[in-house]
């Protein structure tokens, strides 16, 4: 970890704060997801680093010590796929293996799908490639199906989530996203405040997640605040409004897909039987594999870091 190099870089009209480990001529992008950092690919950066790879990760535009603009307009998907590719063409790479977990998985599928020139194989995590639906707005769609409490339609309104997560320390709002898990998608009834989140203690700590891990989190928030992740909720539907030339693309690039039987995200409606019916083969055409992992919960690269850095290795040496 010591050995791990910070630097930042102006990209795409932004201060963006980069980590990197290794020197090989092969180069690995990490994305990571919410709320969280450049950080949660510590152990794969380690790893694979040591194997002969060069390894890159970002704090995401919003995140840590990478600018984060005010405004939701300034987080669709065209601005955070932008932002890598002038951090890839920033440190003269051509192509990168990418991998990504959360939101930054949906970020690293449309990558993949708007630039897959500049991508030699894909390893996602977590979240399932969902084509767009040219007829229903992403965040209508969730309410849809999962109700005006699920927690990406609460996240909506600018500064709720924020004055919830300020009701209690940062460090207890890291613990509990980290920390859960109940698979089932979080919604919260409308007429209850978000700050209900907050009520209880926070789950004790499982072992994959040290004390000094969570305060690494929590200084960088304390810091940033939660805005900048936040937008990325608030942008769907302007992400939605502007992929819209994209409607019924596939990705052309190799795929592993690596997600565990205990994650939430696994859980959403109709998402086990778009994987297991052949719907995300459909729309990723190139998927080479899929692994559910049991027992593992939503944060994957940290709760079975090995595994997953092992996942990750055995596919990309293929190329």
């Amino acid at each position: 970890m010591e050995q791990i190099v910070h630097k930042n870089l102006t990209v795409n009209g932004i201060n963006m704060h980069v980590a990197e480990l290794g020197q090989g001529p092969a180069a690995v992008l990490f994305l990571h997801g919410f709320p969280e950092l450049w950080y949660s690919w510590r152990h794969q950066m380690v790893h694979l680093s040591g194997k002969g790879y060069r390894t890159i990760a970002p704090d995401l535009r919003g995140y840590g010590d990478t600018d984060a603009p005010p405004s939701p307009t300034s987080y669709t998907v065209l601005h955070i796929v932008g932002d890598l590719v002038a951090l890839l063409d920033a440190l003269g790479l051509d192509q990168v293996f990418l991998v990504g977990h959360d939101w930054g998985a949906i970020v690293a599928w449309w990558f993949c799908l708007l630039r897959p020139d500049r991508i030699k194989a894909l390893v996602n995590t977590s979240v399932t490639f969902q084509p767009r639906n040219p007829f229903v707005k992403t965040i209508q769609g969730y309410r849809d199906v999962l109700g005006d409490g699920f927690y990406m339609c609460r996240f909506q309104e600018a500064g709720k989530a924020e004055e919830a997560f300020a009701s209690t320390d940062t460090a207890s709002v890291i613990r509990r996203f980290l920390s859960g898990r109940d698979p089932k998608p979080p919604c919260i009834p409308t007429e209850l405040s978000l700050d209900i989140l907050f009520k209880s203690p926070p789950p004790p700590l499982p072992s994959w997640l040290l004390p000094e891990d969570v305060d690494y989190y929590a200084t960088k928030f304390d810091k940033s605040g939660f805005t900048g992740g936040l937008n990325y909720y608030r942008a769907m539907d302007l992400s939605w409004e502007l992929t819209g030339p994209w409607t019924g693309s596939v990705i052309k690039v190799p795929v592993k897909f690596l997600i565990g039987d205990m994650d939430v995200t696994y859980h959403f409606p109709g998402v086990k039987e778009y994987i297991q019916s052949g719907g995300l083969k459909k729309y990723v055409p190139l998927l080479e594999e899929v692994v559910v992992i049991e027992g593992v919960g939503h944060f994957l690269n940290q709760e079975i870091p090995d595994l997953v850095s092992q996942h990750i290795l055995d596919f990309i040496a293929k190329f």
